[in-house]
């Protein structure tokens, strides 16, 4: 294939984020959105109206009338509705998580290396701009601390928050520790239903890296952030406000000869300075970019040329496990209302 070929593509599910695909897939030049796929007639229609195109109940109906796919049904179907696609050497982007447990996500896998078929997954977050600007800077981790909260929006209540929305920063966290490699200890409480609402866990790799991660759909506002601390540089990122800084070592060489150089009682002189405003502190470049867009673009190219998608099945899977790992964790010591 060329780069700008034409390519036919659906969207199979259009409940939240199907919609936003088959939205991003109608504006997207040489990209024909032949059809969205819905066991909800009504619905389907509803979104085929929106993005111009015709709607249908029946997955496999698609099967040699596209060159590529976006899974968006619940997380438990996700093997099911993919299989016959990547049997058929069809490409496929399965929204995250890629499956509802490490083995189902061996399956998927197993297809794709057995029919050499491209199999992206949707861990959008990967595409932030405060993301992209953070992987530019080629941080290597040492300590990092993420946040995710949230109000209960009464989506997503057949699983618990750690593969609801955790599972965004183990993906991130995966992507920038470079290791499979670690030690879990977690804690976390079910108050809505039977699965837990809250989570806190902390996971040390075997590199040394150490992560605190924490996530809930219980609080009053909504917060995406992440800190990671390395020998070189702090940065701090605001996801939903897509914005960030930095503060380099090595732009704050002075500062940190003065205060090693100075013994406590001549450090004690400056307490009346202001620190904050002592540090050379650099405001991270963050382009306006929509991260699901980004993210069907790179799949498209994937297919187009052929080529490993930035977010694979088996980053898919890695996140998989650490979430497994983590809820494992928490019911080690679950917290009793």
């Amino acid at each position: 294939m060329t780069t700008n070929q034409q390519l036919r593509t659906a969207v199979i599910g259009t409940g939240h984020m199907g919609r936003h695909h088959a939205r991003i897939y109608s504006e997207l030049s040489n990209v024909d959105l032949v059809a969205v796929c819905d066991l909800d007639e009504a619905r389907a229609a509803e979104i085929a109206k929106s993005a111009n195109t015709k709607p249908i109940t029946n997955h496999l109906d698609l099967l040699g009338q596209v060159d590529a796919v976006t899974i968006a049904v619940p997380t438990v179907y996700h093997a099911t509705v993919a299989e016959p696609f990547i049997r058929n050497n069809i490409p496929v982007l399965i929204e995250k998580p890629i499956a509802p447990d490490s083995q189902t996500a061996k399956k998927i896998i197993d297809w794709a290396a057995e029919s050499n078929t491209i199999v992206s997954v949707g861990h959008s977050e990967r595409f932030n701009p405060v993301v992209l600007a953070m992987n530019r800077m080629e941080v290597k981790p040492r300590f990092i601390e993420t946040e995710r909260v949230s109000p209960f929006t009464f989506r997503s209540a057949d699983i618990g928050v750690v593969f609801d929305m955790m599972i965004h920063d183990i993906d991130i966290v995966l992507n920038l520790v470079k290791s499979r490699t670690y030690k879990t200890h977690a804690v976390g409480v079910a108050v809505l239903g039977p699965h837990e609402d809250v989570a806190n866990a902390r996971v040390s790799f075997d590199n040394g890296c150490v992560v605190n991660l924490t996530a809930s759909r219980l609080a009053l506002k909504t917060h995406r952030r992440i800190r990671v601390f390395s020998r070189d540089a702090y940065l701090t990122m605001d996801y939903q406000n897509k914005s960030g800084l930095a503060v380099k070592k090595d732009a704050n060489l002075d500062l940190i000869r003065m205060a090693r150089e100075k013994d406590y009682k001549d450090l004690s002189q400056l307490s009346h300075a202001d620190f904050g405003k002592m540090l050379k502190v650099e405001p991270l470049r963050v382009p306006d970019v929509e991260p699901l867009k980004a993210e069907i673009e790179s799949f498209l190219n994937a297919v187009r040329t052929n080529t490993p998608p930035p977010v694979t099945a088996e980053d898919g899977l890695a996140a998989v496990q650490l979430a497994e790992d983590i809820i494992a964790a928490t019911k080690e010591r679950e917290w009793q209302l």
